[in-house]
């Protein structure tokens, strides 16, 4: 597989200057919707003094609200050095700011004012400058905005032939360079994610991702174990086997490590990676499988997450697992009321094959024990019940430990996104009973699926470890009209999380 990154290249600096005399074709400024109507955010003054006082005015005129995301483009007149105005809405300011949901709404606006330039300027020309003059306080504000900036920028252009798409290079005023040099290693690894689940699965076989994930590994120093069929049958992963065999493609484990020389402590990050699920011969209808390229949506976050954990360097120990088949109904493929045992011994029987993350995901649960993990994170597509319950933005956390479940929640928040506590109710795990195996992979209910499947994975968790369960089923991938720095598409869902995770045990939060 060749390089994933798409796009054309985007930079990103910190500039102390003014937006009026800023060298750039589009200077991004913020208005804030107010009650008795639209205000200029701070970062908008000067221009508005260069205009003689008429920004405001004008940005009304043109139907501007202060609407969060929404754009509206004026001329500067020669007013400023830059020809094009840009603003975005920053929505109604609460006085919580500094909060979760007011830093995503700067990370969103500057998403959104870029993505819009983009689209409509940068078919014309080899590279667009774009200056952002979005409120800043601090170095966190600044590092927002530059983030937003660069995952707003993204666009998937593999197998596009007459697309032409700008190069883009980004200035944060008053931004500072620590923050956005991290912001630029955590939007690397989104746009790694997301390419990965937007690559055609033809292209995106599981040797192909393991090979990706080498390159990846070799790239920025991580270690790496790749096991083929020999190595997996040998070593006993009936559940990776189990889901692969149906499929001419065969099935891989990857193993990353990362580890700084000052960590205390192990986490274990593993991430369904079905490289394309038609649902095995419990076959999805047609409609449901043209989106499952999407389905190594966790596999993608966890070697995103690995790449810049590796650049940001906390001191900590990670190791990461990527699971990787094809779920087919080929001539071999598994039978529903086959029994497979997963690795360490436990017996499951199939009774549904389109319930295969969970089987792939068992194997590696089992084998960390190895790794004498203190916590554990999984992250699957694993349950379309995940969007039924909490819809295509706000993927669902369930854990074995309350307090591990509302910090991985907490983490989110603070890496700008949605999660929501779901709980893993000990009556369910009856209904994963078998007549002839340890469990089912499936329960004859259909009510509660998501925590269903959040119980399956428990049984296979090493005892005594804090585990988390992150199912990204809806926000893995947008179907809809893209929104802030969401294009439409692979999303990267996940990956923020897994960085800030890693950062919190190093700083002793975890």
């Amino acid at each position: 597989m060749s390089t994933t990154i798409s796009q054309p290249a985007a930079t990103v600096t910190a500039a102390p200057g003014s937006p009026v005399s800023l060298d750039a074709d589009a200077v991004v400024i913020g208005v804030i919707e107010g009650e008795d109507g639209p205000r200029l955010a701070q970062g908008a003054a000067e221009i508005g003094d260069a205009l003689g006082g008429e920004l405001l005015r004008t940005l009304v005129v043109l139907g501007a609200t202060g609407k969060a995301e929404e754009v509206t483009k004026l001329p500067s007149g020669g007013r400023i050095r830059a020809p094009l105005i840009t603003a975005v809405g920053l929505g109604q300011q609460t006085g919580q700011e500094n909060s979760f949901r007011g830093r995503e709404a700067v990370r969103r606006a500057a998403g959104a004012a870029v993505r819009a330039l983009m689209a409509t300027t940068a078919n014309h020309r080899d590279k667009l400058r774009i200056g952002l003059s979005l409120p800043v306080r601090d170095s966190a504000d600044a590092a927002d905005i530059a983030l937003g900036a660069l995952l707003g920028r993204y666009e998937f252009g593999r197998y596009r032939t007459q697309r032409h798409a700008a190069a883009a290079e980004l200035t944060v005023l008053f931004g500072d360079d620590a923050g956005i040099e991290r912001a630029r290693v955590i939007a690397e690894a989104v746009q790694l994610a997301r390419d990965l689940v937007n690559t055609a699965p033809a292209d995106l076989t599981p040797p192909d991702l393991a090979a990706e994930a080498q390159r990846v590994a070799q790239a920025c120093g991580l270690g790496v174990e790749v096991l083929g069929v020999d190595e997996l049958t040998e070593q006993g992963y009936g559940g990776i086997l189990g889901v692969g065999q149906g499929s001419v493609n065969p099935p891989r484990l990857v193993r990353l490590e990362y580890s700084h020389p000052a960590a205390e402590r192990t986490i274990v990050f593993a991430g369904k990676g079905i490289t394309f699920d038609s649902g095995g011969l419990s076959l999805k209808p047609a409609a449901s499988m043209e989106i499952m390229k999407s389905d190594m949506g966790g596999a993608a976050a966890v070697l995103a997450a690995m790449q810049a954990i590796a650049a940001l360097r906390p001191a900590a120990r990670i190791v990461g697992y990527l699971p990787l088949a094809e779920n087919m109904p080929g001539g071999r493929a598994q039978r529903p009321s086959d029994v497979l045992t997963i690795y360490g011994g436990k017996t499951v029987e199939v009774l549904n094959t389109d319930a295969e993350g969970r089987l792939v995901l068992a194997d590696v649960l089992t084998r960390c024990a190895d790794d004498e993990p203190a916590l554990i994170v999984d992250v699957a597509t694993l349950t379309g019940s995940q969007l039924i319950a909490l819809g295509d933005r706000i993927s669902a956390v369930m854990a074995n430990d309350d307090s591990f479940r509302e910090a991985v929640v907490d983490a989110a928040g603070r890496a700008g996104e949605a999660m929501w506590p779901m709980p893993l109710p000990s009556e369910l795990r009856k209904s994963l009973d078998s007549s002839v195996a340890d469990l089912a992979n499936v329960g004859p209910d259909k009510n509660a699926g998501m925590l269903v499947g959040g119980t399956f994975l428990r049984e296979f968790v090493p005892s005594g470890v804090r585990w988390a369960h992150i199912d990204i089923a809806g926000p893995a991938f947008n179907e809809g009209e893209a929104y802030g720095y969401t294009p439409k598409g692979g999303t990267g869902a996940a990956t923020r999380t897994l960085i800030q995770i890693a950062e919190d045990v190093a700083d002793g939060l975890l």
